[in-house]
């Protein structure tokens, strides 16, 4: 049983007093086990979307918000949520290709450290895309006396994982923001129609009653589906941002520990 095994069966068990790894060995762990969590997530996560777009679109619900919305709001607020859900799959497909890599990393550097170097050179790196790939390559740059000096290498992974996630988070603000904005709009409408009535007819009651609930029905259904987008959105980004602190903090420990044999020193 490895160290890392041993570990996670002893945490499970509630065992105390046993052997704990290293932050190195913890982070080179880490990169070497299940590499695309976070995309077999978002996939289970995106199938259970699916079900419940089905299940609403076969209750009807669908056609309800459609047509009891005249402003169109919660069509603006479901179609932002699903573009954005579609970017955040695109995102962990990323993140998960940069954690392999990691992973790669961690084990050219177990099996041959003294090849590391030949072989980010010979990989021709896009920094736009392999991250990874240019953050070790560029620390390696550096030679075996500057090789630990790299906080403004880390810097731009941080930022290269972290952020496109910022512009996101505005966006899940954005759905919140349009569902207050639709119940605004509700409210107003629904003071104008009162505002509008001259006097009260009891013939007329079953008129006022639907002129009501037209306002009160754009209010409410805009805020909550405006809240329900945000929540949802909300979860997906925070584990993508969880994963993208894991990375780097996990880079930044191999980076920091474990490069010494690349150049014949010792860890």
């Amino acid at each position: 049983m490895t160290d890392l095994m041993r570990m996670r069966w002893f945490s499970v068990m509630g065992i105390p007093g046993k052997k704990k790894l290293s932050c190195p060995q913890q982070a080179a762990a880490r990169a070497a086990v299940q590499p695309e969590q976070i995309l077999l997530l978002w996939l289970a996560f995106f199938g259970l979307l699916l079900f419940a777009t089905a299940w609403l679109w076969k209750l009807g619900i669908w056609h309800t918000l459609v047509s009891a919305d005249p402003t169109f709001l919660t069509v603006i607020i479901v179609l932002i949520f699903f573009g954005s859900t579609f970017w955040c799959g695109f995102r962990s497909v990323r993140l998960a290709q940069q954690r392999h890599a990691l992973s790669l990393v961690v084990q050219r550097l177990q099996s041959q450290p003294d090849t590391l170097v030949a072989a980010l050179d010979s990989l021709g790196v896009d920094r736009r895309t392999d991250w990874i790939y240019a953050y070790f390559r560029d620390i390696l740059s550096k030679g075996p006396q500057g090789w630990r000096e790299n906080g403004q290498l880390t810097d731009l992974l941080a930022e290269r994982a972290h952020g496109p996630h910022e512009s996101a988070w505005w966006v899940n603000g954005i759905q919140l923001k349009l569902g207050l904005l639709g119940k605004v709009i509700g409210f107003s409408i629904l003071a104008l129609q009162i505002g509008a009535m001259e006097s009260f007819d009891p013939g007329q009651s079953q008129l006022f009653l639907k002129n009501l609930t037209n306002g009160l029905g754009i209010a409410l259904l805009t805020t909550m589906t405006g809240l329900a987008a945000n929540i949802l959105l909300g979860l997906q980004l925070t584990r993508l941002d969880r994963v993208a602190d894991e990375l780097v903090a996990d880079a930044l420990s191999i980076a920091e520990s474990d490069l010494g044999p690349a150049f014949g020193q010792a860890t």
